[in-house]
């Protein structure tokens, strides 16, 4: 069952690189009394696209998250979460796309804040 997590929101903001201008993408929260920033990136370059259309020019959009779980090849159980980034357009149509923490200390962090929701 996915988890619309509406006190958590994705924000972007542009930076500079080679003379161009770029989105990051990020998601804020406080971690036992510490202000995190965690960087989510698309599951691949095409994704930046598909993030544009999600964000349709707005500075945020809803961060949901879908827990998973699964046996590995050892029997042990495997639980986690996959997220995306969802928006709705004046008629109601949902735009979305998944997500992912961009380095592993990301996950790390990620996984810390949603815990505690």
């Amino acid at each position: 069952m996915e988890q619309n997590l509406g006190t958590i929101k994705v924000e972007r903001e542009t930076f500079e690189k080679n003379g161009k201008s770029y989105f990051s993408y990020f998601v804020k929260g406080n971690i036992r009394g510490i202000d995190v920033k965690i960087l989510m990136t698309p599951p691949d370059l095409g994704g930046y696209t598909v993030l544009d259309i999600v964000f349709a020019g707005q500075k945020e959009a809803d961060f949901i998250a879908t827990p998973f779980e699964f046996k590995d090849a050892g029997g042990n159980a495997i639980k986690g979460f996959s997220y995306m980034v969802r928006s709705y357009d004046e008629d109601g149509t949902a735009y979305e796309c998944k997500v992912k923490p961009s380095r592993a200390s990301d996950k790390s962090l990620l996984n810390m804040l949603v815990r505690n929701i």
